[in-house]
C-alpha cells in the first residue's frame, strides 16, 4: 500500500460516473489492451492477474511507437501478456482527441503514478478494502526496451515480486 491509494480510489470513483460507454466509444491502439481502469480492475479481480498500465503518447512519442512495434505487437509478448497480466493503455495523444472521461482518468492516473516521461509501464495490484478504498501495490515500472526479450525479462522480474514464498 502506498500514498497513491486514496488518490486512485478517488480517480476510480470519478471515472465510474463517466465510463459507462468509454470502452464502446474509444478503443486502445493495440488489440487486447483496455482503456478503462474500472474494466481492467474488474478483470484483474476476476483473474487474479496484476494490471500492466502503459502510459504512452501513441501519435507523437518516438520511443512509444518503437516499443509498440518492437514489443507489444510481437507474438511472444502477446502470449505472455494473455497468461500473466491485464493490459491497460493510458494514452496522451497530440493529434487525436480522447473522450473526456478517458482524458480525466488518464491524467489522474499519470499524476497518481508520478509519470513524467513516455513510455512508462507500471505493473501493479489493486484491491478494494472493506472501507471501499483502493489499495495499490506497485510491482515495478519500466520504459522503452529495444526487444521483447528484454522487456519480458524486466516485467517477469516484476511478477516474481508478487509471488509469496512457500511457508515451511
Amino acid at each position: 500500500m502506498i500514498v497513491i491509494n486514496k488518490l486512485v480510489g478517488l480517480i476510480l470513483l470519478i471515472s465510474i460516473a463517466f465510463s459507462a460507454n468509454a470502452q464502446d466509444a474509444y478503443k486502445a491502439n493495440n488489440e487486447g489492451w483496455l482503456v478503462d481502469m474500472n474494466e481492467a480492475l474488474k478483470i484483474s479481480e476476476e483473474t487474479g492477474k496484476p494490471i500492466m498500465a502503459n502510459f504512452t503518447g501513441s501519435d507523437w512519442c518516438g520511443y512509444c511507437i518503437k516499443l509498440e512495434k518492437a514489443v507489444f505487437s510481437k507474438p511472444d509478448f502477446k502470449a505472455w501478456a494473455e497468461e500473466n497480466v491485464v493490459l491497460l493503455e493510458l494514452d496522451f495523444p497530440r493529434r487525436k482527441s480522447l473522450p473526456q472521461d478517458i482524458k480525466v482518468q488518464n491524467n489522474e492516473l499519470r499524476s497518481a503514478f508520478n509519470v513524467t516521461g513516455y513510455p512508462t509501464v507500471w505493473m501493479f495490484d489493486m484491491k478494494m478494502d472493506e472501507k471501499g478504498q483502493f489499495n495499490v501495490t506497485p510491482l515495478g515500472k519500466t520504459g522503452y526496451t529495444k526487444t521483447s526479450k528484454e522487456f519480458l525479462a524486466d516485467v517477469s522480474q516484476m511478477l516474481e515480486r508478487r509471488r509469496v514464498p512457500d511457508a515451511n
